[in-house]
């Protein structure tokens, strides 16, 4: 009699944990990391686009007289840091690997703007329509990669809450899905830059 009742029990177990397994658990888990995963290849592509951008960026501004070298290098050795900086789908739940990448993204952002701050000195430049249009599209491109940071944040805030919250935490657990990290904001990205282009001290 005992060992019909735990035999009962076993298979009511079983029953049980299938239930879960294919209703609100496993399958939920899987379709949210798809979804970080398909954000995270419209990042990858909005990065890309603009790293192909930069070589005729450089050449045009690169035939302005006088133009500072330092800013063009500044730019070039972001972008090689940026291609030798590789973040697969599998490393986004690896925080010193999403950290590293961030970081090479965002110097290449930042050497990107002070190169357009900077050639606002330049009147040749301003007129050059080749400029103007690369200019156009890097800026249009800045804006996609915005977006898409964001959405690819907002994914993963709604992935981790459903990792971190039961029922499916214990899936998480049993089958490895791990939180993703997360986009942050640059450190003094709330504040507005000073610019000055009076390198004479007075």
């Amino acid at each position: 009699m005992k060992t019909r009742i735990t035999k009962v029990i076993y298979i009511l177990t079983i029953l049980i944990f299938s239930s879960n397994f294919y209703g609100c658990g496993y399958n939920t888990l899987v379709t949210m990391q798809e979804s970080v995963t398909s954000a995270w290849s419209q990042v990858e592509n909005q990065y890309q686009r603009r790293a192909d951008l930069i070589p005729n960026l450089v050449k045009t501004v690169q035939g302005a007289a006088d133009f500072e070298k330092s800013v063009l290098t500044e730019v070039t050795d972001a972008r090689s840091r940026v291609g030798q900086v590789k973040l697969s789908a599998e490393d986004l739940s690896d925080p010193q690997k999403f950290e590293q990448f961030q970081k090479a993204q965002d110097q290449l952002s930042s050497a990107l703007s002070r190169l357009l701050v900077v050639s606002e000195n330049y009147p040749q430049l301003k007129a050059n329509e080749s400029f103007l249009q690369l200019q156009s599209q890097l800026e249009g491109t800045e804006n996609r990669i915005s977006v898409e940071r964001r959405r690819y944040n907002e994914t993963v805030q709604t992935y981790n809450t459903e990792v971190r919250s039961f029922p499916s935490l214990i899936m998480a657990k049993i089958f490895g899905f791990k939180e993703k990290e997360y986009f942050k904001a640059v450190t003094g990205s709330e504040k507005a830059p000073d610019v000055n282009f009076d390198f004479q001290k007075k």
